[in-house]
């Protein structure tokens, strides 16, 4: 048996014809315009609740951070002292710091330093959520801690 010719040839196409048609590169742009503006608010939605997630775990974090030095010092940092007390020593008797590794855990994630308290044996710290107002829902709720 003999092979048969092909009739197909590996000639370039002829000017014009190849590539996408204007028509084809718009119904694409507005697809991906389509799923942008589906998928964009729930992203966005996701990152508001990342931000007050991780605002409640540093709270946390500061909450212990404060018990850490009140069994150093056995006292909690005066209002005065405020959390910056956790990071840097002010002759402070029995303090044996820093109770955080870096000034900037003080800060929430929207960049303001959180609130802190001192009560009648204990303490509360607050941030304001994304507002910075006290109340609010969704993401301006505020978040707090202390303790006892």
């Amino acid at each position: 048996m003999q092979p048969t010719a092909d009739t197909r040839t590996n000639e370039a196409a002829p000017e014009g014809e190849a590539g996408f048609t204007l028509v084809e590169l718009l119904v694409v742009l507005a697809i991906i315009a389509l799923v942008g503006t589906l998928v964009g608010p729930r992203v966005l939605g996701y990152i508001g609740m990342a931000k007050a997630d991780t605002a409640a775990s540093q709270i946390r974090n500061l909450a212990s951070a404060v018990e850490l030095y009140y069994l150093d010092a056995g006292s909690y940092p005066t209002a005065d002292q405020g959390l910056a007390a956790l990071t840097q020593g002010d002759g402070t008797p029995g303090w044996n710091g820093p109770y955080l590794k870096q000034s900037t855990g003080t800060l929430d994630p929207w960049g303001r330093a959180y609130l802190y308290e001192p009560t009648a044996g204990s303490f509360h710290i607050a941030s304001l959520g994304r507002d910075g107002k006290p109340g609010g829902s969704g993401e301006d709720t505020d978040l707090s801690g202390g303790g006892n």
